[in-house]
């Protein structure tokens, strides 16, 4: 903090006298009030210089702090490190003070002998060996607080503090026994000096706080960077895309089955395959989300979950999704527990990585931490198929169980090979049910041409044929819908639900349809939609959104790229929405920053 005041003002007593604080702004300005007075003194020229030279030297270090404070991009080092200098009592403080002192001999007299005494040196060699001493102590925890290490300057600043005010006490003694006329001034500097000694306790709680956040945040930090040592892969995003993707009421079914109800009270496995495009995703982060609100207050409960996709193989073998589970129940844990420091710890100064058992072992251990373990996997059959990828997480998943009572939530299309492996486990189809399909279609009837607005019969009539023509595939209603966004008439809209195509080439005309409603599109719009559709097609991985921004404003031949071409998703999807092709894009880019 600042103070609108002059030094003048601290001592003729207009500061708040119960302010044990001072900015360093407040120093820097009683600094140059100090050089100003020393320069219009006369005699005594080298003690003048030699307080001069000292003053300076302080100021010029607590500059250097104020501007490496302000310029530095990590705010938060710097602010602890500012706030231990300016804490009550603290050395910015007792600058105040000695400053203060200094300018209070120094300051010309009022009345007759206002001239004389602007011309003499009121020091005497003990006070300037004091006044010297007193503000080099300070300048060496300042120069301390220029490195930035904010835990060894609380500890100086603790380990000095009574060494330090005791030296000031004895400068304002000195000095204030060689001067009458402004004695009562020196006294109200010593009672605030008092008072900063009778808050001994205050400061010491105070450097204590700051202490604590100082380590709370290196501990905070060493945590974050352990986590991400294990896997950078962070699940949460992809959550939040999917379940805020969800129509509102859609899902329920599920929840509230007899074997989902039975699953979460026995901690079982419940596998959950079904068709392409059924919803087995969108429910799964139905599932993840109940349990996190169900559990969000019960640190014994871990929930742990992965997406698996076919797009992301590299990033998604075996050991990956092992270690992605142990992060996510690391992170459960009020604190690092000890076998993820240890496992970190083996590794570390080999620069390698640990190894599929290292995992597994590490995550039976976190996992005995909790009364139970929820873990969740959507799209088994997404996983990487080379070297038995699939087959050896699974099988040690099912071994987690047998060790931990850990409780499994799988989904996946029909594959034989997968469907073996759940076929003593509790069993539930997901499909596409006709009231969440109703749901879909009326959270997105605004969306439909006028025509149909002003039409509950039209309205009624599309939900009862999209809904026969779907069949379980939840996918198809999201592309019937957009098929009919474009139709301008009653009749329009009626020729074609007559032809909505449905068994299993629906898929294939579906997309036909999408793609001819591009090509009808003004010129710019067609293209973007294409590069777009091309990008996210062809790319190794899903795209986040950024990625797909900086993707599309890429231009052939240019030598670098040009921030202005940028066009931002949120347009992307509001022309895709008006052309009808929104749900292929939203299908395979991540809504992710």
């Amino acid at each position: 903090m600042s103070f609108a005041c002059t030094p003048g003002d601290f001592i003729k007593g207009k500061m708040d006298p119960f302010s044990t604080t001072a900015s360093i702004i407040t120093v820097l300005q009683l600094f140059s009030k100090v050089i100003k007075h020393v320069n219009g003194a006369a005699g005594a020229t080298t003690e003048r210089k030699r307080l001069r030279e000292e003053v300076r030297s302080c100021e010029s270090i607590l500059q250097r702090l104020k501007d490496e404070a302000d310029d530095a991009d990590e705010g938060k080092l710097w602010s602890e490190t500012i706030n231990a200098l300016e804490a009550p009592g603290a050395p910015l403080y007792r600058l105040r003070i000695a400053l203060s002192v200094v300018i209070a001999k120094l300051e010309p007299r009022k009345g007759l002998k206002k001239a004389l005494s602007a011309l003499e040196w009121p020091f005497d060699e003990k006070e300037v060996e004091k006044a010297i001493s007193t503000i080099e102590r300070e300048k060496t925890l300042l120069a301390l607080a220029l490195t930035n290490d904010c835990r060894k300057l609380i500890q100086e600043i603790k380990k000095s503090s009574n060494e330090n005010k005791g030296q000031l006490a004895e400068l304002i003694e000195a000095v204030r026994e060689s001067s009458k006329e402004s004695s009562s001034q020196f006294t109200e500097l010593k009672d605030h000096l008092g008072r900063v000694q009778g808050s001994q306790a205050y400061l010491k709680d105070g450097l204590d706080q700051l202490h604590d956040r100082q380590h709370n945040r290196e501990a905070t930090e060493k945590r974050e960077a352990i986590l991400d040592w294990l896997t950078p892969i962070d699940y949460a995003p992809q959550q939040s895309d999917f379940i805020n993707r969800r129509q509102a009421g859609t899902g329920l079914w599920l929840l509230e089955s007899t074997d989902f109800q039975e699953w979460m009270k026995t901690g079982k496995t419940l596998f959950c395959p079904g068709i392409p495009g059924a919803g087995k995703t969108i429910l799964t982060s139905v599932v993840v989300d109940e349990l996190n609100t169900r559990f969000q207050n019960d640190k014994s409960v871990g929930v742990a979950y992965l997406y698996c996709n076919f797009r992301r193989q590299d990033e998604q073998k075996a050991e990956d999704l092992l270690a992605s589970l142990l992060k996510q129940l690391t992170q459960g844990q009020s604190s690092l527990p000890d076998c993820v420091k240890s496992l970190h710890h083996s590794h570390k100064a080999k620069r390698t990585r640990p190894s599929f058992n290292e995992i597994s072992r590490t995550l039976q251990s976190v996992t005995t931490m909790y009364s139970r373990v929820f873990i969740i996997v959507d799209a088994l059959d997404e996983c990487q198929v080379s070297n038995g990828c699939w087959m050896r997480f699974l099988s040690e998943i099912f071994n987690l169980q047998a060790e931990c009572q850990a409780s499994l939530f799988a989904t996946s299309r029909f594959i034989p090979e997968i469907n073996e492996k759940f076929k003593e486990s509790m069993s539930l189809e997901i499909r596409a049910s006709n009231h969440d399909v109703q749901r879909y279609l009326d959270g997105h009837m605004s969306q439909l041409p006028g025509c149909v607005l002003r039409s509950s019969e039209l309205q009624d009539k599309i939900k009862t044929e999209i809904i026969k023509a779907v069949d379980g595939i939840f996918l198809l209603a999201q592309l019937h819908l957009d098929s009919l966004k474009g139709k301008k008439s009653r009749k329009a809209i009626y020729v074609a639900l007559k032809n909505l195509p449905t068994g299993s080439k629906a898929y294939n005309y579906a997309y036909k349809d999408a793609m001819e409603r591009i090509e009808g599109q003004l010129t710019d719009e067609k293209e973007l939609a294409k590069q777009a559709l091309s990008w996210i097609t062809y790319a190794k991985r899903p795209l986040t959104t950024s990625e797909l921004e900086h993707a599309l404003a890429v231009e052939a031949e240019e030598p670098q790229l040009d921030e202005e071409n940028l066009c931002q998703v949120d347009d992307i999807i509001s022309k895709a929405t008006l052309s009808g092709w929104p749900t292929i894009l939203h299908r395979n880019t991540l809504s992710e920053p």
